[in-house]
């Protein structure tokens, strides 16, 4: 039940990225903020350039409608993080969150060696500001690392002849490879059979993820601005697997998508593979990231009740929404 007549405290917060975040975002910092209602934790984090409303938007309809589904999330999160708190649990106690892959925002051979170094067996590289770069870098990594499965996420910055062009020019070693390509181009059930067709390479779901993108191999799942049942349903319909994510946001959206992984691998069992649930490491630390501790595969729950960071969300400067 969402959460109605209680009028939300917000906190907002800044962070900065390490580099660019995607193919199509150049800014170096980030602004969302924490809301609390009635004792619950939650998380607005908006990308108007994935087609989110700014956060003056989302917080203008956390206090009035409530239409968004960024704001309605939050606003679950926050009942779901209330729960846990009000009867002094955690909300990861008997839960095992999946391993996650290593998301990186550039083609870097130093934090691949890194990640590799770190156990990561699966690299997630935000791609589509240069092909031709990116595909010789994935030739070489693939040569360097040939245990190494790779996700690409080009955020619908190709068209579907470019994407099958890219693929195509790869050589077979690399293209067996690649795990999936994530939003290669803007959905549509024609193009993408075609894609798959031509290149036998996954393709992934996301911004578009629905009840019948059939045409997807792959549904990637946000919590941030997804219900994950409904989509997990959705993905057992279609024989997909489920990667879940999250929306590289503040550490509370990050463990809230955590616990949201956990949740639907309990009650589907096999459904969820490795997720995406690590990207505190592609900003700047703070207090927040270092609750969740080093980068690595294994998400680590933070301390305290409902989704942790106790202490730091009570020490916030909390101010009323009206």
């Amino acid at each position: 039940m969402i959460l109605i007549d209680q009028k939300p405290l917000i906190s907002r917060y800044r962070l900065k990225a390490r580099g660019f975040m995607n193919s199509i975002s150049n800014r170096p910092d980030f602004e969302g903020a924490l809301i609390q209602i009635d004792g619950g934790y939650g998380c607005i984090h908006p990308w108007p350039e994935l087609g989110d409303p700014t956060l003056e938007k989302c917080l203008a309809d956390l206090a009035g409608a409530r239409r968004w589904p960024i704001v309605r999330r939050a606003i679950r999160c926050a009942e779901y993080d209330k729960a846990a708190r009000d009867f002094e649990n955690s909300l990861f106690e008997e839960m095992e969150v999946p391993v996650s892959h290593a998301t990186l925002a550039k083609a870097d051979i130093a934090e691949i060696t890194l990640a590799v170094e770190t156990g990561f067996t699966a690299i997630k590289l935000k791609t589509g500001r240069d092909l031709t770069a990116e595909s010789k870098f994935l030739e070489s990594m693939v040569t360097e690392f040939p245990a190494l499965k790779w996700r690409l996420d080009f955020n619908e910055s190709l068209t579907p002849e470019q994407a099958a062009e890219f693929l195509l020019a790869l050589t077979e070693k690399t293209r067996a490879a690649i795990d999936f390509i994530e939003d290669p181009c803007p959905f549509s059930e024609t193009s993408w059979n075609d894609l798959r067709r031509k290149t036998r390479v996954k393709l992934a779901v996301d911004r578009e993820a629905a009840p019948l993108s059939a045409a997807a191999q792959v549904m990637v799942i946000k919590p941030a601005i997804d219900e994950p049942f409904l989509l997990g349903e959705a993905a057992i319909s279609h024989n997909q697997r489920v990667v879940m994510t999250s929306y590289m946001d503040h550490p509370v959206g990050q463990a809230f998508a955590a616990w949201e992984a956990a949740r639907l691998e309990l009650q589907f069992p096999g459904l969820v593979g490795m997720c995406g649930l690590q990207t505190h490491h592609l900003f700047e630390p703070n207090e927040f990231t270092e609750v969740l501790g080093p980068w690595s595969p294994e998400f680590k729950v933070p301390d305290g009740l409902g989704l942790g960071f106790d202490d730091l969300l009570a020490a916030q400067p909390w101010t009323r929404l009206y």
